[in-house]
């Protein structure tokens, strides 16, 4: 989950500028002493340059750090209260039967709050695992196979949206019968990360939809996921992608998450050889992710399993 980076070039950063400072330092002793002051003042100059460039690499990395620190704080955070706003709820509901003698339809008002809070916890484990999954160099692979892309949207969206309480009709998917070369839990974890993304960030009411296109020239599939929500600024676009990252400050959010979601989707994504992109709409009318996959097909009437060439 949180990468052990090595600390090997920072180090080697630091005390090549130590040396070159040092440099510095003898060779003003020696145009004191000895002159010949124009060779060491043009050596002198040139070792000054490589230091200033050596500061400025470790502020930039940093930067990174601090940064990255703030995320994982955000991320932390984020677990915290996902993992413990559902078991108090649990706990409370568990105390009432318990102790009190309540209807039937109560009773089974309690047990739907208790299923919903046991599926926020399954959907929180699960993308822990997935990221956990990706961070892992199997011996065994899951190999790859023809994936029924369309089958796999109708499944998450449906429950997605039972998930998250919407009607059906508020989600549209427009696919053919179609399929793509990669593992089918690459495949899921993709379309479920970014169909959750736009019902959680969708609009009152919501509205998302989703469609596929078949290049069989280039035999690739463009899918687009967009939403009716307040949309993604242009200069966070690139950013909503990183690991732990979201916006602002996580103790003032009312939408839960984790900031693994999409850089779940990005790491998937570039392990498929493929591209995804927040693509521009216009002002105000939401989100619409562009992704697009290598090695796709229309399903033929019997769907075979080659390998693609």
């Amino acid at each position: 989950m949180f990468e052990r980076k090595s600390l090997k070039w920072p180090i080697l950063l630091a005390i090549v500028m130590i040396v070159l400072l040092v440099g510095l330092a003898v060779g003003w002793i020696l145009i004191n002493v000895f002159g010949g002051k124009w060779i060491l003042l043009s050596v002198g100059s040139v070792m000054f340059g490589f230091v200033l460039m050596g500061v400025v690499l470790y502020l930039v990395w940093s930067i990174q750090q601090i940064n990255l620190n703030r995320r994982q704080s955000n991320f932390i955070d984020a677990v915290t209260h996902e993992l413990k706003s559902p078991i108090a709820s649990l706990k409370l509901f568990l105390q009432t039967l318990g102790r009190r003698n309540i209807d039937e339809s109560q009773r089974q008002e309690f047990y739907r709050s208790m299923l919903d809070d046991v599926d926020r916890l399954d959907q929180l484990i699960t993308q822990l695992l997935d990221v956990a999954r990706l961070q892992q160099d199997s011996n065994e692979p899951e190999p790859e196979i023809w994936v029924p892309l369309d089958l796999v949207l109708k499944e998450s969206a449906s429950k997605l949206l039972g998930l998250h309480h919407f009607e059906p009709d508020c989600l549209t998917i427009e696919t053919p019968e179609c399929d793509v070369w990669a593992r089918k839990v690459d495949i899921e974890i993709l379309v479920r990360n970014l169909i959750d993304n736009a019902l959680k960030y969708a609009g009152v009411p919501p509205v998302v939809g989703v469609a596929v296109e078949i290049n069989p020239e280039k035999e690739t599939a463009a899918v687009m996921i967009s939403d009716n929500g307040l949309g993604i600024p242009r200069h966070l676009r690139r950013k909503i992608f990183k690991r732990f990252y979201r916006v602002g400050n996580e103790l003032e959010r009312t939408k839960p998450g984790t900031g693994l979601g999409l850089f779940l989707v990005r790491s998937i994504v570039g392990r498929l050889r493929g591209t995804i992109r927040v693509a521009d709409v216009p002002k105000n009318t939401g989100t619409r992710f562009e992704l697009v996959l290598p090695q796709a097909r229309l399903r033929p009437p019997a769907t075979d399993m080659d390998v693609p060439t």
